[in-house]
């Protein structure tokens, strides 16, 4: 029984000894199958670095990394591969450009019309105003009811004055022509017009022989009764002011011009004016005085129109709006939406070949239907970004990459002048400066050469690695990456240019 019992163990023992070397062997095998199914990866490729920079000064460059100087942050690297070697501006996702429906115009020449617009109001014609006076001194014996705004005709009677002293001149001159004395009767008919007597009534008296001391005061010219100063049973004297008539056949539109809009207009142009009163009509006028004051407060000129008013519709105090000739002018244009107005200066987006987006400054002038005028800073046929550019602007900020400048156009030189001597020839640019300095070459080709190289004293630069473009892509041959080299560079408009380059003897 104990020797039955003894093998039982024995067999139960072996049993599970079997078991679990069946099970390690299982495991071991799965174990290498999975590794050999596994692919062993290859270590990623190291890329190179050529600056380090503060996303929030992107100019600044750094050989290290670190913590910016100008913010609690860490700095963050620029890669030899984000660009490609000889290619300006930066280059942004398709995908992203597609999905903000991005726009391109082209810079070409037009014409573009200078058109003013401003706002007026219109006002009485200063230079249409006759002044009424008594011609002798007598008493108001009537007034025909006018009053001051009333729009009277030419000729219309105002009073009627009697004047004592025309009966003794007048009998005189009868006596004297009965006596048939051509010179006295000369002489009497002169003394009559001294007296302020017209013509016609000294032909009324000639012809119907007797005396006329009553006489009737008329408006010299149509219009409005500005003032009227004479009232029945009133004396007047020799010389006194009536009435004031201002005419209406002429009227002026005093329209306040914006200063910056002032150079477009000049004498003698054209102007359409509409006004609420009349809607859909218009009224042509021309361009006759530029007051020279201008307003501190709004910062406008007032310019004068003169309209016709033949029919009087037009009134002193109505509000117009009115439209300063349409002179077409040649112009280099791009459309106002492309360009990006800073506040300090004006920018717009190139769209450079490639894909690639770059910024340039332009000096902008005149601006009219959709489209503004280029004067500096940008070529016929560049084409610029017309929608979405404040986002590629913000992308070649961060970037680091500043706007082409202005390149330094030669301002044309007027023809002499009977009252200015002759202009004398330009003298030639001075040539630009070069800077000198020694650095690494980290990529060579394609017209451009990265290099680290050592400070700038000149132009207060940093030790730091950037992108130079070659003169003449030929001063890279026999130089590779690694080489430590000397070189000079200036600054155009396209950005910093290799004049010299050369290996250093301290290899």
């Amino acid at each position: 029984m104990t020797s039955f019992a003894s093998s039982r163990s024995t067999l139960l023992v072996l049993t599970a000894t079997a078991l679990v070397a069946g099970a390690a062997g299982y495991g071991l095998a799965h174990l290498g199958r999975g590794q050999e199914s596994k692919p062993v990866s290859s270590p990623a490729p190291q890329r190179r670095v050529l600056y380090w920079y503060d996303p929030m000064v992107p100019a600044q460059h750094f050989d290290k990394p670190g913590k910016s100087p100008f913010m609690d942050m860490q700095m963050i690297p620029k890669y030899a591969d984000e660009a490609a070697a000889g290619s300006a501006g930066v280059s942004v996702d398709p995908a992203r450009i597609q999905s903000l429906g991005v726009r391109y115009a082209t810079a070409q020449r037009g014409q573009l019309e200078s058109t003013v617009s401003a706002t007026g109001v219109l006002d009485f014609n200063e230079r249409d105003v006759a002044i009424v006076q008594a011609r002798t001194g007598g008493f108001v014996q009537r007034t025909y009811g006018r009053a001051p705004g009333d729009v009277v005709a030419a000729g219309a009677p105002l009073a009627d004055l009697l004047v004592p002293e025309w009966a003794g001149a007048q009998t005189e001159f009868l006596a004297t022509r009965r006596s048939g004395d051509a010179a006295l009767i000369a002489a009497a008919r002169q003394r009559l017009l001294l007296l302020g007597m017209s013509p016609a009534m000294i032909a009324a008296v000639e012809q119907s022989g007797q005396s006329r001391t009553l006489t009737t005061v008329t408006t010299p010219t149509g219009g409005l009764i500005k003032t009227l100063s004479v009232r029945p049973g009133m004396t007047v004297m020799a010389g006194q002011s009536l009435a004031e008539i201002n005419g209406l056949s002429r009227i002026w539109l005093n329209a306040s011009v914006p200063e910056a809009m002032s150079g477009q207009v000049h004498l003698g142009q054209t102007a359409t004016a509409s006004l609420a009163a009349f809607p859909g009509e218009t009224f042509n006028g021309r361009v006759t005085a530029l007051l020279p004051q201008a307003n501190a407060d709004t910062r406008t000129l007032t310019v004068r129109i003169e309209l016709p008013n033949p029919a009087g519709r037009l009134r002193p105090g109505q509000f117009a709006t009115v439209q300063l000739g349409a002179t077409a002018q040649p112009a280099l244009l791009v459309p106002s939406e492309a360009v990006i107005r800073t506040g300090r200066r004006s920018l717009v987006i190139l769209a450079q070949p490639g894909g690639r987006y770059a910024s340039a400054e332009v000096r902008i002038g005149r601006e009219a239907s959709g489209q503004t005028e280029i004067l500096a800073g940008l070529s016929e046929g560049e084409r610029v970004v017309a929608s979405g550019q404040f986002l590629l602007d913000s992308e070649a900020s961060l970037s680091g990459l500043q706007p082409r400048p202005l390149a330094a156009a030669p301002m044309p030189m007027p023809g002499p002048t009977p009252t200015s001597p002759a202009p004398q020839p330009a003298r030639p640019s001075a040539k630009p400066a070069l800077y000198e300095s020694t650095g690494r070459i980290e990529q060579i080709g394609g017209g451009t050469v990265t290099l680290s190289h050592q400070p700038i004293p000149d132009l207060q630069w940093p030790a730091m690695t950037m992108q130079f473009r070659l003169a003449d892509p030929a001063m890279g041959r026999g130089l590779k990456v690694g080489d430590n080299v000397r070189f000079a560079f200036d600054q155009p408009a396209a950005g910093p240019t290799v004049r010299r380059l050369a290996r250093s003897d301290a290899q």
